[in-house]
């Protein structure tokens, strides 16, 4: 029989996912003064819910800890210095939210591609107004951050028939069906001036804060739409304000913002031209359950010594 290590949970008690731990041994922990003697001989962290210090204090009173995993894709939130010099392995969650987000990125180029916000005003005063609308076959899509996200965006407006370029540090030695250029990222400026739309999927890193600023945000065509469904910080939100402004790029879908929840005012509720969404696009009726399950098929393989998926690389953070 294969052995079953204990788990540290980092999460709220009444968890309703912490049923499908039934069958693994594991003890919850919500607050770093419950930090028991069971909790400091775990030897795998699962980062289900939680601050950063939280995590921080379990790994550190944790020295039999050989495993961390983190439910989130995004690790900016999770990364601490101690975690990163380590050799303890650490997995996220990349995978399990995908395709939600990329049927999310094609819904925001329809909505705009169709003005769905004018049908519905229209609708709702009763009005008949007939209008031109885009086809977006033909059309270009731009991804910043090549990874498994926009991966999921390319294969489905590729499928529309839109042409697809993609931003990636390094590009795979492979073709890629779905793309019909790579940029490495000292060529955004490039790239950006041939998109009607751009897709930003990239993760949270030193390297990529406020990465489309007022100079990406220049370079984009007039007509162009952006759409964000990688992390907030990633688009310099006042750089997008005063793009918006002053008409600089056609609008806006966001899912993720520099502060979230957007708190109430925020001159950015107040644009026609931007759609927002409260960073739920990935939130499916089963997405928990999925990100559970994900993460029992990697203690599956860890209890069999088998290669873990999704192994970060902690110095670049993803």
């Amino acid at each position: 029989m294969k052995s079953q290590p204990p788990v540290l949970v980092l999460s709220s008690a009444d968890d309703p996912q912490l049923r499908m731990l039934a069958d693994v041994p594991h003890v919850v922990l919500n607050s770093s003064d419950a930090l028991t003697t069971e909790a400091k001989n775990a030897e795998v962290i699962l980062h289900w819910f939680g601050s950063r210090d939280l995590l921080r204090t379990a790994y550190l009173a944790n020295p039999s800890a050989r495993w961390v995993h983190s439910r989130s894709a995004g690790l900016d939130s999770v990364l601490f210095p101690e975690l990163v010099e380590s050799a303890v392995p650490l997995t996220n969650g990349t995978g399990v939210f995908s395709q939600s987000l990329g049927e999310f990125a094609l819904a925001v180029i329809l909505y705009f591609a169709k003005d769905f916000r004018r049908l519905i005003r229209n609708q709702e005063a009763s009005r008949w107004e007939r209008f031109d609308v885009e086809e977006i076959a033909g059309q270009t899509v731009g991804i910043v951050g090549y990874g498994d996200i926009g991966r999921a965006v390319a294969s489905r407006v590729h499928a529309m028939g839109m042409k697809v370029l993609a931003l990636k540090r390094h590009a795979p030695a492979a073709p890629d069906p779905f793309i019909a250029q790579f940029f490495k990222p000292d060529e955004l400026a490039t790239m950006l001036a041939q998109c009607d739309y751009v897709v930003v999927a990239a993760p949270l890193t030193s390297e990529t804060r406020h990465m489309i600023g007022d100079a990406a945000f220049a370079a984009m065509r007039p007509n162009a739409v952006v759409i964000n469904i990688g992390r907030g910080p990633v688009i310099d939100q006042e750089a997008l304000m005063r793009a918006l402004t002053g008409k600089r790029i056609k609008g806006a879908g966001l899912d993720v913002f520099e502060v979230e929840p957007l708190p109430p005012g925020d001159p950015l509720y107040e644009f026609e031209n931007v759609l927002i969404s409260p960073h739920c696009a990935d939130q499916t009726k089963d997405w928990l359950n999925q990100a559970m399950q994900f993460f029992l098929d990697q203690y599956d393989r860890f209890c069999k010594g088998e290669p873990l998926k999704n192994i970060v690389d902690k110095h670049l953070g993803y």
